[in-house]
């Protein structure tokens, strides 16, 4: 007589059946860290700090000036110098709303393209060009992929995938070191959390993120009644403040974010468009949410 052992009890699955074909990232970036580490829970729970080397090499002057600054509006003032200076930003840095450019000897308008414009336009629709040029940046930074631009990305190719390498690759968003731009932004964020914000041995900050478990953010497993693994977008708005979180999906999910990987925050410059709702745009990947009905 022949005895079958019973099968394993299965592990919890997404809530969506459909299969994740997308890998989470690329092989390589530019943080030193691997990609699938970077995407990972672990990673979230025992973080590390993630830095672009070229910018130091190529920016020694902003951090001279960081280091001789005494408070927060000093930091800041260096910063817009410095970015006035590289990349010709004075009237975006001064008005974040669309100001009448210079205009060119034939009359037409001339676009500049900045870091203030694409947050604008994250600000209005996180799957517009903007937003497909800010997750293109943290694709080439960072190696992780988007997991949504205006629907799912579940494999490559897929419409929605297409749609988003269209607008990510558009000139009209690159003629003006961009990506440099952003270099600037998240190193200066980081140097900013580091020295005015948290604690000496403070990694991570709780946020908090308005749901529809249908929605952008995926499902994966449900350990308990409390808890989930989610993954986000490669580039996902989180907000500091619980009552904001409340307006924006039926489920509020908590999150301790690594402080490392924070891109921007609501209060890393006194005017900008992502002001109103105290909010942090963070790197996405798998995390541990605590969820929580309205």
């Amino acid at each position: 007589m022949t005895v079958t052992a019973p099968p394993a009890p299965r592990p919890p699955g997404p809530v969506d059946a459909t299969p994740l074909r997308r890998p989470l990232g690329h092989s390589s970036n530019l943080v030193g860290v691997s990609t699938t580490l970077l995407a990972s829970p672990l990673f979230n729970d025992q973080p590390e700090p993630l830095e672009l080397p070229h910018v130091r090499a190529t920016a020694r002057g902003l951090f001279e000036m960081l280091d001789e600054a005494e408070d927060m509006a000093d930091a800041v003032q260096a910063f817009h110098a410095v970015m006035a200076a590289t990349f010709c930003l004075d009237p975006e840095q001064r008005d974040p709303d669309d100001r009448p450019g210079r205009s060119a000897a034939d009359g037409t308008r001339r676009f500049r393209a900045s870091y203030l414009r694409l947050l604008k336009g994250w600000a209005f629709d996180t799957g517009g060009a903007e937003g497909a040029v800010l997750k293109g940046w943290v694709e080439s930074r960072f190696g992780l992929l988007p997991t949504w631009h205006g629907g799912p990305i579940p494999h490559i190719p897929c419409p929605a995938w297409i749609r988003y390498v269209e607008q990510k690759m558009s000139s009209r968003f690159h003629d003006n070191a961009i990506h440099g731009q952003l270099d600037l932004v998240f190193t200066f964020c980081q140097w900013v959390l580091r020295r005015f914000v948290l604690a000496p041995d403070q990694q991570h900050l709780t946020l908090y993120r308005g749901a529809n478990l249908r929605g952008e953010d995926q499902v994966l497993a449900r350990p308990d009644r409390r808890h989930a693994i989610v993954r986000f977008n490669n580039l996902t708005s989180f907000t500091g403040d619980r009552g904001v979180a409340d307006c924006f999906g039926d489920w509020v999910l908590t999150v301790r974010a690594p402080a490392s990987k924070v891109v921007f925050f609501a209060d890393l410059l006194p005017r900008h468009p992502l002001k109103g709702e105290a909010e942090f745009l963070v790197l996405g990947g798998d995390y541990t949410v605590e969820m929580s009905t309205l």
